[in-house]
């Protein structure tokens, strides 16, 4: 079978497809770079409280400490914040798949950090839906009783719930500090600070029709 090569392709596409590998390359030094200037953060802001928060298991629920998600050994924790507020009927669909995704990297990521899922919803309900789902490589709690969410800027005076990350981590002195938070409302009109975090975007990004109106769905057809 004959390859593709960009030999056979028309002028106009070669140099298009030139134009665009640069724009790539400056795209990636510039990825680079944000990542850098990202581990210049000063890791000196302790958190207000070690956040108690409701874990469900087979045998029911106990409490777990922001402190106790550390995993031996690793001085990060990676917080995936989920949109479910205990009103809401459904989960966010969106927070849906990039969990989806987040559950097949963990095993590969929890090498370096463990990975937890909070939210807002009642433990024991969150705990039905993770299974359901198969996400058997994320801790799932609940931030029901504390202000968690609030505090890092995942909820509204209304109570709404936003997406967000956030990493932890925690001292020789065993105390907890705030690294970073990034939402996907970046402010200003820019909603998409998380894209570059699900793969879902980017491999839509590839199509000559980009991402056009789609948009996720807990379930499809």
């Amino acid at each position: 079978m004959e390859r593709f090569s960009l030999d056979s392709a028309s002028k106009a596409y070669r140099a298009r497809r030139e134009e665009l590998r640069q724009a790539e390359i400056a795209l990636k030094d510039q990825v680079e770079k944000v990542a850098a200037l990202r581990r210049t953060l000063p890791a000196d802001t302790p958190v207000k409280e070690d956040y108690a928060f409701t874990e469900a298991g087979p045998k029911g629920t106990h409490t777990v400490r922001l402190s106790e998600l550390f995993a031996p050994g690793h001085d990060a924790l990676v917080v995936y914040h989920y949109m479910w507020a205990p009103a809401d009927d459904a989960p966010c669909p969106m927070c849906t798949m990039w969990t989806d995704g987040y559950n097949a990297v963990a095993p590969h990521v929890t090498r370096t950090a463990p990975m937890v899922v909070v939210t807002k919803q009642d433990a024991a309900r969150m705990l039905a839906f993770a299974e359901k789902r198969g996400w058997r490589n994320l801790r799932v709690v609940s931030s029901g009783s504390n202000s968690f969410n609030r505090d890092f800027g995942m909820e509204d005076a209304e109570g709404h719930q936003m997406p967000g990350v956030s990493v932890f981590l925690k001292g020789k002195d065993g105390r907890v500090r705030h690294f970073y938070t990034m939402s996907a409302i970046m402010g200003d009109d820019n909603y998409r600070g998380m894209d570059l975090l699900s793969p879902v975007w980017n491999m839509l990004d590839l199509l000559p029709q980009g991402r056009g109106e789609w948009f996720p769905s807990v379930a499809y057809d």
